[in-house]
């Protein structure tokens, strides 16, 4: 049977076929066509293709059909950036009658309004928190998309993305299962273990040329040479020709710190090549970068006056605002350097002319320098060339010695990518995925506890069968913590068991915080024991703080002054004080944050980004909420003192604004603001004369004007008709 060209050719509704049409989409790529016919006739699917080869297109023609015949979907990504990717692509089909939703957050929520929405995107975490909470439309979805799938080797999401592929196969047999995966050795094995069909291709829409950069000149893996010059910066003579020729430049080098440096080391030669058009363009993403924080921190200044000069930087140090604005940036053209550390390759679609990847190696702790792997170099490569833009894209990697250039063309040029291996099999994973698979009743017997871990991918490739013995070590551990009861014919989880299954946290973590708890009874302790406590589960360690030189001395002063207030005293054996310390020093982080310390003063005292403050605040509050709510139920602990602590931490804020933060629009800085000029809470607001309010310092006449709105304030002063004043503010506090 001959394969389709065109999409007019798949059968497909009228009404769909009009609406891709009408995006461009008309046709199909030679792998999109060998692959189209098992998806759309609902088999299960592993399509291995590089990046920008049409992956998704496949996925989404898949989904539709499903969808417009009365299914319904979930689509699983890894990153909460790529699931509003996701879902702006998927948006632009609900004229034909579909709803959308994403779920990315709140791992304490059973997703009830998700049921209205025929397909569902969610994070791996997220898909594996609803698995959790027993939400009664995954039974009924019709077919699974489980995108980047060759994550499953990364050891920080692997266990979760297979636990949870493994889990939808136990509970809906019958729904289609689509894995999108870039190209790996064995994508054939995780093929056979989802009992799915494989189809690969190395071909791309846009040619790729590889090559290697020494001494001025690039080697083509396909032995074409380009002279480009020799400067201290090797690529910047690569850079200057790309961006005169009117293309964009993706650099990726292995640190935060490089890539500031480098980013703000290239302004001047962008901005050379720009031109005042250009120059003026750049100038709006440096706009939309201001305007994008309520805190202006010296990170913030720094990549305004790149992005000013057209080049920009990108990395996990930034606020998520600041980091969609350069997306946003590079994406329209007005940034035409990008320098980004690796977690971009793996994130969404911002391909670009050329790619020049720098580093080759990075430091990793307990093992020093090392290199980076095949398929990871070959993610970053794939974003070289843009569809519908370029004709070829060249990735170009760095050598600085010739040992480097013949490991460059021989392993990363020429070689093929490592096979994946699965990360499941470790005690961590075993006891929290255990856990979860008795309190949901997928396992009531050690038996089928077993079998459920034998259909997983780590048994699937382990050449040695210690599944039951993991299995029984996590069932051991697991009843000695009162978190399962083995009762004469069966597993059974405990209320308290259950409640760390659906609060989405290690047992471990759970196990520190009881522990905690009861020792503290009833007694009222300061923020900072709390924090310690938090600090010190394995949920939060995972985004911990490093000790450095200076920090052994002030953080021993802390700790003596803190002695008798701390639920946990101070070890006295010297490698659990150090450990105790790094715990330690991210508790004074988070009690900085509470004090409402700047951004600016924290990034320079602990030497992280903002965008690194948020994501350990984030997960800080999740695990004191996680507290609150064990202590609620085993009835110890201060659950008042947890229950203003956990709002605290959500606004950054001391207790004397928690009033004022519940208006929307109104955090951290506004609310100080308000306080410090006399607005101490919604009441004083809702008496306010608006022009006064208006001349606060960060508040100015719109936010007054939405502010009043809020508290039913009128134009006009007076109370408004639907008397709305002290309506709920919207945000999220755990409970």
């Amino acid at each position: 049977m001959e394969r389709p060209g065109r999409i007019r050719e798949l059968g497909l509704p009228a009404e769909l076929v009009s609406l891709l049409e009408a995006q461009g989409l008309d046709a199909l790529y030679p792998p999109q066509a060998e692959a189209v016919g098992p998806a759309l006739e609902g088999k299960n699917l592993l399509l291995a293709l590089p990046t920008a080869s049409g992956k998704s297109l496949v996925a989404y023609l898949a989904v539709l059909r499903k969808v417009l015949a009365g299914g319904r979907a979930l689509y699983i990504v890894p990153l909460r950036a790529l699931a509003s990717e996701k879902a702006d692509d998927l948006r632009t089909f609900e004229p034909l009658g579909l709803s959308v939703g994403v779920a990315t957050g709140d791992y304490d929520s059973p997703g009830v309004s998700l049921d209205r929405h025929d397909i569902v995107i969610a994070t791996s975490e997220k898909a594996d928190s609803l698995l959790r909470h027993r939400a009664g439309w995954l039974s009924e979805l019709s077919v699974i998309v489980a995108d980047e799938v060759h994550l499953i080797g990364d050891p920080d999401r692997g266990p979760t993305l297979e636990v949870i592929l493994t889990r939808f196969r136990q509970l809906n047999p019958g729904a289609q299962l689509l894995a999108l995966s870039a190209t790996v050795a064995n994508s054939k094995e995780m093929a056979a273990w989802l009992g799915a069909e494989h189809r690969s291709s190395d071909w791309r829409p846009v040619k790729l040329r590889e090559g290697v950069l020494f001494d001025g000149t690039v080697q083509f893996a396909d032995n074409r040479r380009l002279e480009v010059g020799e400067d201290a910066e090797p690529s910047f003579p690569l850079i200057r020709k790309v961006l005169s020729e009117g293309g964009q430049a993706l650099v990726f080098v292995n640190s935060r710190k490089s890539a500031e440096a480098m980013a703000r080391k290239a302004g001047p030669l962008v901005s050379g090549v720009l031109g005042k058009a250009g120059r003026d363009a750049a100038g709006e993403t440096a706009g939309a970068l201001e305007e994008a924080e309520p805190e202006w921190t010296s990170m913030a200044k720094r990549l305004a006056d790149c992005a000013r000069a057209g080049a920009a930087f990108h990395h996990a140090g930034l606020t998520a605002s600041q980091r969609r604005a350069v997306e946003s940036g590079f994406r329209a053209g007005k940034l035409r350097l990008l320098v980004a550390t690796p977690t971009l390759a793996a994130g969404i679609n911002l391909p670009a002319r050329c790619v020049i990847i720098r580093d080759i190696r990075r430091f990793e702790a307990g093992s020093g320098q090392v290199f980076i792997p095949v398929h990871e170099i070959k993610q970053m490569a794939g974003r070289a060339g843009r569809p519908r833009y370029d004709k070829e894209g060249d990735a170009v990697v760095v050598a600085r010695t010739e040992s480097d250039r013949d490991i460059i063309l021989s392993e990363y040029l020429l070689g093929g990518p490592e096979p994946i291996d699965s990360k499941l099999g470790t005690e961590r994973a075993f006891r929290e995925h255990a856990l979860s698979s008795v309190a949901t009743g997928f396992a009531s017997t050690p038996a089928e506890l077993g079998a459920f871990f034998r259909s997983t991918f780590h048994a699937h490739q382990s050449v040695d069968d210690r599944v039951d013995e993991m299995v029984d070590s996590a069932l051991e551990f697991l009843v000695g913590e009162r978190l399962v009861e083995r009762r004469p014919d069966r597993l059974a989880a405990t209320p308290y068991g259950r409640r760390v299954s659906e609060l989405y946290i290690d047992p471990l973590s759970a196990r520190v915080m009881r522990q905690a708890l009861e020792k503290a009874g009833g007694r009222e302790r300061p923020p900072l024991a709390y924090l310690a406590v938090a600090a010190s589960t394995p949920d939060l360690r995972r985004v911990g703080m490093y000790l450095r030189r200076g920090d052994l001395q002030w953080l021993d002063a802390v700790a003596d002054r803190a002695r008798p207030e701390l639920i946990v005293p101070p070890p006295d054996d010297p490698g659990e004080y150090e450990w105790f310390l790094a715990d330690l020093k991210l508790a004074c982080l988070l009690q900085d944050w509470i004090d409402e310390k700047s951004e600016d003063e924290m990034t320079s005292r602990y030497d992280i980004g903002p965008g690194d403050i948020h994501a350990k605040v984030d997960t800080g509050r999740w695990i004191l909420y996680s507290m609150r709510e064990l202590g609620r139920l085993l009835r110890c602990g201060r659950e008042d003192a947890l229950d203003t602590l956990n709002r605290r931490v959500a606004d950054g804020i001391k207790a004397e604004l928690l009033d004022l933060v519940r208006l929307r629009g109104v955090g951290r800085v506004r609310a100080r603001s308000l306080f410090d000029n006399g607005y101490r809470s919604r009441a004083h607001l809702s008496r306010a004369d608006r022009a006064k309010l208006a001349r606060v310092p960060r508040i100015g006449p719109k936010v007054a004007g939405q502010i009043l709105s809020q508290l039913g304030v009128s134009e006009s002063g007076g109370p408004e008709d639907d008397g709305n004043a002290g309506s709920p503010d919207g945000k999220t506090y755990f409970g």
